[in-house]
């Protein structure tokens, strides 16, 4: 008597019987390799938070960028929850600024105990006076009321707060960052993909174009480059010029990696079984040789946002790249090349740490991701 399809379906198994196994894909094999690399996972985690932060810049940021006040080189305030009286509260508070004049009759800003300053979430922001989106009342995460002012990570010398303009400068070195890396890369696959596949004349011309510009030595052609840009251009043209160039000049060194490695696959089996299939240059690098790169490709991506980085960052820093109003972590940095004014506030110096630590967090990923491309080493 056959069984019906109910049956069969609910049908209990004996017992010892082995239980049918999932097959594991490639992916999940790469994924449990990242997850052994501790050091990307933390690289990964502080990534994703702090692309958080920059991309929602106007909510994390308390004021805005340019917005300068009297608070000159204001020393970084602390948070508290007691006061000096040894007062608990409930709500953390900042305490209130003063000026002093010191011996050298230099005007700083010190505390002031006497006023306390509760800090609120999620508070208004009253209308500024600089760019398009200022002009609109929007909310952000943390401030203080009126007279009160809160500076977690100190003023500059124009008594900018210098959290905000880190907030701002950091979306605008990783969005070079960003660009630059993305244009840089399809341009070098481009390149690397038709000098390995092709090769003879093709492969001769570009790699001759791959030596000169590579033999170019780095700074001077960043000068001659960025002197090619108008100087009355805009910031935000000045900002695309930038990752332009920098673009044009990171995809050699991957045009040569890509070309090495569609030198290997174009000899493998089933490329040569496509060729004898009758299927074209473009269905075969598009469906066999990119897709067999494709992991190095995200490897060699990701480790060379920092580069990018300190690209952006050196041409600021040397009056070449974003200009003001428009902030960089480069043009930050830019600010603390005077050793006096590095003496009398040290703070003004985070951006680099933030550079040193966003640097350091996509070299660990890429180190993450190399292992997690090869699963079965």
């Amino acid at each position: 008597m056959t069984t019906g399809l109910f049956s069969r379906i609910f049908r209990r198994q004996p017992e010892g019987a082995a239980r049918p196994r999932k097959a594991v894909t490639a992916w999940t094999l790469a994924w449990r390799k990242f997850r052994q690399h501790k050091l990307a996972l933390v690289a990964l985690s502080f990534l994703v938070i702090m692309l958080t932060i920059l991309i929602f810049a106007e909510f994390f940021s308390p004021y805005f960028p340019a917005e300068s006040s009297s608070h000159i080189f204001v020393r970084p305030q602390l948070i508290r929850f007691v006061d000096s009286e040894g007062k608990f509260h409930l709500r953390p508070f900042v305490y209130g600024l003063k000026p002093v004049v010191t011996a050298e009759y230099e005007t700083v800003f010190a505390e002031d105990t006497s006023q306390i300053f509760p800090i609120q979430f999620l508070v208004k922001r009253p209308k500024g006076q600089f760019g398009v989106l200022a002009q609109q009342t929007q909310t952000v995460l943390f401030g203080v009321e009126s007279p009160g002012y809160i500076h977690l990570l100190g003023t500059d010398y124009r008594g900018r707060d210098l959290l905000s303009r880190i907030i701002h400068g950091g979306r605008t070195s990783l969005s070079v960052g960003l660009f630059g890396v993305v244009l840089s890369t399809v341009l070098g696959t481009i390149m690397g993909t038709i000098s390995g596949y092709y090769g003879g004349i093709v492969d001769m011309v570009i790699q001759r174009l791959i030596e000169i510009i590579s033999s170019i030595p780095t700074l001077p052609l960043w000068l001659a480059l960025a002197a090619i840009l108008p100087k009355d251009w805009p910031s935000t043209w000045t900002f695309w010029g930038i990752t332009t160039v920098l673009a044009f000049i990171g995809w050699t060194g991957l045009a040569r990696q890509v070309r090495g490695m569609v030198l290997s696959v174009r000899e493998r089996d089933f490329v040569m079984a496509s060729i004898a299939g009758g299927a074209s240059s473009r269905h075969i690098m598009f469906r066999h040789v990119i897709p067999n790169v494709l992991s190095h490709l995200i490897v060699v991506t990701t480790m060379a946002i920092p580069g990018i980085i300190m690209g952006e960052s050196s041409l600021s820093f040397l009056g070449l790249g974003i200009k003001p109003p428009q902030a960089s972590w480069g043009l930050l940095l830019r600010d603390a090349q005077d050793l006096h004014a590095i003496l009398i506030s040290p703070w003004i110096m985070a951006p680099g740490l933030c550079i040193m630590l966003t640097v350091a967090a996509f070299n660990f990923l890429g180190d993450g991701l190399r292992d997690a491309a090869d699963p079965y080493q």
